[in-house]
């Protein structure tokens, strides 16, 4: 079943343009067969090099054109997937990029952390970078329709977006288990600079009950028994890991506005719900609300990212406890949505916010209009 990925109509657009393309994403959600599809029917001659097999990182060590020449051949497409565990990546992409300009060089690499940090540099000027999320709302409407994956929706609170869990029903813990331990830490506990797995595990367990919450890193360091700098390393960490994602406090007019606060959520619903082992239900459970506005949250990235819009985004809460779940700013205007799963609960912009801002465009998001939100909110 070939789901199709937005993303993947923006990638088109600059192959064969002389730029390294490097596609960044968490392990599992889908990078190998996103570039698979990219090249499918292309005519070129495609070379493949995985960065998990060993002889390949020894190949690519201590890289000059010479040893590089009877590699590549009349290779017209050079893929270098799992990039990140290539030593010195960035110099061997630079070397390649260089070197063989008639190659279309496209790297993938799950840990963004450290394969941005290896590439930036050399690289200036000479690639493109992608993001790619797990399934979005946008895509599986467009792939089972709009109704059905409407009806869909408690189930995806639940367990998420993740292809393998997608496509495999029935199978959703079991699988959700394996991904969260075999794969969630997996880059992340290779790197030197996470000293204390336990902490780790603990940190994203505290986080997972905090969806929606404001996160304090000196609460967590006291709750965790560990300092602020841990706290706060380890969350970096997290998030250029794509497994969580900050949201800032708005401030501008207001003295009383927060400034300095986040918020912290979940790539996808169903790691959140694998860390804490909690798959019940919806009807039984008591974090509804938390699972919607996390859901609606990491999903509206998405949509930004696949539909590649210049947006700005934040939430907003004054020392008075007034809050609003989500701005945007999009062309120099503001646009503010509170997250209802419950949509006969009122909900009323603050007045102190609608003073201050008064072009602002309010709306709420409940499962009754989520279209929306996900699907047509581009302007």
């Amino acid at each position: 079943m070939v789901v199709q990925r937005h993303i993947k109509k923006i990638i088109e657009q600059y192959l064969y343009k002389g730029k390294t393309i490097i596609i960044y994403g968490a392990r599992q959600v889908g990078k190998t067969t996103l570039v698979g599809h990219l090249l499918e029917g292309s005519g070129s001659k495609i070379l493949y090099l995985n960065g998990d097999e060993s002889d390949v990182r020894e190949l690519l060590s201590n890289l000059n054109t010479t040893k590089l020449k009877p590699v590549i051949g009349n290779a017209q497409v050079l893929v270098l997937d799992e990039a990140q565990r290539i030593e010195s990546v960035g110099l061997v992409l630079k070397i390649i990029h260089d070197n063989f300009k008639d190659v279309q060089v496209i790297a993938t690499g799950s840990s963004s952390f450290d394969l941005s940090n290896k590439i930036q540099e050399p690289m200036t000027g000479k690639k493109l970078e992608f993001m790619l999320y797990p399934f979005s709302f946008a895509e599986m409407c467009g792939h089972f329709g709009f109704l059905e994956e409407k009806r869909m929706l408690e189930h995806r609170l639940i367990f998420g977006y993740y292809p393998d869990i997608t496509l495999n029903v029935g199978n959703e813990v079991k699988l959700l288990k394996s991904l969260t331990t075999s794969y969630l830490y997996k880059d992340l506990l290779m790197l030197d600079t996470i000293k204390k797995p336990v902490i780790l595990e603990k940190i994203l367990k505290a986080l997972a009950l905090q969806v929606g919450s404001e996160v304090s890193y000196n609460e967590l360091a006291q709750l965790l028994d560990s300092d602020k700098g841990t706290i706060e390393k380890y969350i970096d960490l997290l998030e250029k890991a794509n497994v969580i994602f900050r949201l800032s406090s708005f401030s501008r007019n207001i003295r009383n506005e927060i400034k300095r606060n986040r918020k912290i959520y979940f790539n996808d619903n169903g790691i959140r719900n694998a860390v804490l082992g909690n798959f019940t239900p919806l009807s039984s459970r008591t974090d509804k609300g938390a699972l919607w506005e996390n859901f609606i949250i990491s999903e509206r990235r998405k949509y930004i990212e696949n539909n590649a819009l210049e947006v700005q985004s934040w939430f907003w809460r004054t020392t008075q406890q007034q809050e609003i779940d989500y701005i945007e700013e999009r062309n120099n205007k503001l646009y503010a949505w509170e997250f209802k799963w419950n949509p006969t609960r009122k909900s009323f912009l603050s007045k102190t916010f609608s003073r201050a801002y008064p072009e602002t465009e309010y709306r709420v998001i409940s499962p009754g209009n989520i279209e929306e939100f996900l699907l047509r909110a581009k302007d």
